[in-house]
């Protein structure tokens, strides 16, 4: 009788277990206030409720995701394009805070501030030795528009420590790393994300580059990850004709929303080759499919990532957010580009490796494409869904020796790293040397290239860089400019071999 008795008292009737089973919020909040307040140990419940939240999302797709607050703000700067900072461009090296080059025309180069330089204190804020995470960080560089922080600087070069005031303001994050002319017609334009500022961006450099004499673009998506899907359409209408469409979108409901392109193109008519790789994504893929789809220009490069989601955000008051995928976008034929992600979220993400072991990244003829999903563009051509945008014209990765991990790794920040370190070293060689005198000087020497195959032993990573001395003494070359010239320079010098470029320029 007591075990019947106390099987009555402490679990709920038939028809309680029922309601209980359509409560499923209610539930969650239950089983949250129950850890909180009877749990034996103390328990972080915000912890708890940020992996419930995870693990809910991760039954969903993998685009579909929680932000945690520390996260969503620098998310939030960077689709804004803007933050209020000092402006400077740093990295931690050996546990401070070391400023590779202050930001032109910004608050901390006005104040004096200079490449090599340590920033020691903000106000009475120690900032090196203490290993300080970059949200910490950052909140002790960033604050109002016009607020003051003094800074300790200790400058390496002189052997001092003082003092400086720097007056904080806007600090634009730019999206269009580069807008140059390849040839007396040929204009390039990088995009690196699609934010609010990028259109504005590129429209600009776009206007720019056609008063030198451009009526043929290069524009290049090549580790774009996408971003706000309007700016790609804003983009896309500039290429397009009037009533062409750009791209639609089809949610759960299969409620279908169309984009077209208006009248108000300012590059309808012109050459027009858009670069995309393995990296391309989400907006990147949504205008290189228009433009495809459309028979508006050619896709020059690798097959994309294949992203044909679109999020949504929701924001909480604890300043994190969940982006939950709420469509699937289709490009004008009608196809979608996003690739599978039933085997999970790993799998989904480790595709890049599957490209590496099947030869897609140096042979257009190992590219998975599903034969079942072929569409015709607006001239009949056959184009595939289901897994990114294939190019028209293939051009695999850079590598002269099958090295093609020693590629990725000369674009990388490992470069950067290197390259500010040497700099640190020793300045005086480049001390107002021009560029024409700096280029000869890069020519001339191994120098660097061999300091870089030590740092990289040092570090672990076993590769022979002999194999591929050209290439790497070009990166090398171009980051050293990018660190004492700036951006441009940088893409000068790479673009002259890059191969997405120069097959574009053997286009008739």
């Amino acid at each position: 009788m007591g075990v019947v008795l106390g099987w009555l008292l402490n679990f709920p009737s038939p028809m309680n277990r029922i309601t209980a089973q359509n409560d499923y919020r209610g539930k969650l909040n239950k089983l949250i206030d129950f850890i909180e307040n009877e749990y034996v140990d103390d328990v972080d419940t915000d912890s708890i409720v940020d992996l419930t939240v995870n693990n809910i999302l991760a039954e969903l797709d993998p685009h579909s995701v929680y932000i945690p607050p520390s996260e969503q703000s620098s998310e939030a700067e960077l689709m804004k394009g803007d933050f209020v900072g000092i402006g400077v461009n740093f990295y931690m090296h050996n546990d401070t805070v070391a400023i590779i080059n202050p930001i032109k025309g910004g608050p901390s180069e006005k104040a004096g501030i200079k490449s090599g330089d340590r920033i020691l204190f903000a106000d009475n804020t120690k900032l090196y030795g203490r290993k300080l995470p970059s949200d910490s960080l950052f909140s002790k560089l960033k604050g109002e528009v016009d607020s003051k922080v003094r800074l300790t600087i200790f400058r390496k070069s002189i052997g001092k420590t003082f003092k400086v005031d720097v007056t904080r303001d806007v600090i634009p994050i730019k999206s269009v790393d580069a807008a140059v002319m390849l040839n007396s017609q040929t204009a390039y334009i990088k995009v690196n994300r699609f934010a609010e500022t990028t259109y504005d961006e590129f429209r600009e450099a776009l206007e720019s580059l056609q008063k030198k004499g451009a009526n043929s673009l290069v524009l290049d998506l090549r580790e774009n990850g996408g971003g706000y899907m309007e700016r790609a359409i804003e983009m896309a209408d500039d290429f397009l004709k009037e009533k062409e469409l750009i791209v639609f979108t089809k949610n759960r409901k299969g409620r279908v929303n169309k984009m077209f392109a208006t009248d108000e193109g300012i590059f309808e008519k012109g050459k027009l080759f858009i670069l995309i790789d393995e990296n391309s994504a989400s907006a990147s893929e949504i205008l290189a499919g228009a433009v495809q789809d459309n028979d508006r220009g050619i896709i020059v490069g690798r097959r994309s990532f294949g992203k044909g989601l679109v999020q949504r955000e929701m924001d909480f008051n604890d300043g994190s957010a969940v982006r939950l995928t709420v469509a699937r976008y289709y490009t004008p034929s009608g196809r979608s580009i996003q690739k599978s992600y039933s085997e999970g979220t790993e799998q989904y993400f480790g595709d890049f490796e599957k490209r590496f072991e099947n030869g897609e990244l140096y042979s257009k003829d190992s590219i998975k494409i599903a034969d079942t999903l072929k569409f015709k563009t607006k001239k009949g051509r056959i184009v595939y869904g289901g897994g990114g945008i294939v190019p028209d014209i293939f051009v695999p990765i850079e590598s002269e020796h099958g090295q093609e991990s020693l590629a990725y790794i000369m674009q990388s920040g490992v470069v950067g790293h290197f390259v500010f370190e040497q700099l640190d070293k020793n300045r005086k060689p480049f001390s107002g040397i021009s560029y024409t005198a700096f280029l000869q000087k890069m020519d001339k020497t191994d120098e660097y290239f061999n300091a870089f195959r030590e740092y990289l032993s040092e570090n672990g990573v076993q590769i022979n860089v002999a194999k591929n001395k050209p290439m790497v003494k070009r990166y090398l070359t171009a980051e050293f400019a990018r660190q004492l010239f700036g951006d441009e320079k940088y893409f000068e010098i790479t673009l002259r071999e890059d191969p997405m470029v120069k097959e574009v320029l053997k286009q008739p």
